[in-house]
């Protein structure tokens, strides 16, 4: 069985840094970076989250 190219990603808010959510994606189908409208806690308000790499 054949690895696949999925990778662990996770989604940093770009106005405190906090990396709040954690998700997959496909590397070879998307390749463009995610860039989602997501709740941040800290803030208690909506903001962008952009992606980043997680360890595995």
């Amino acid at each position: 069985m054949a690895k696949g190219s999925t990778i662990k990603i996770g989604l940093k808010c770009s106005e405190c840094g906090d990396i709040n959510y954690s998700t997959t994606k496909n590397a070879k189908t998307n390749t463009e970076k995610l860039e989602l409208k997501k709740f941040s806690p800290r803030l208690n308000k909506h903001t962008i989250h952009k992606e980043v790499k997680l360890k595995s």
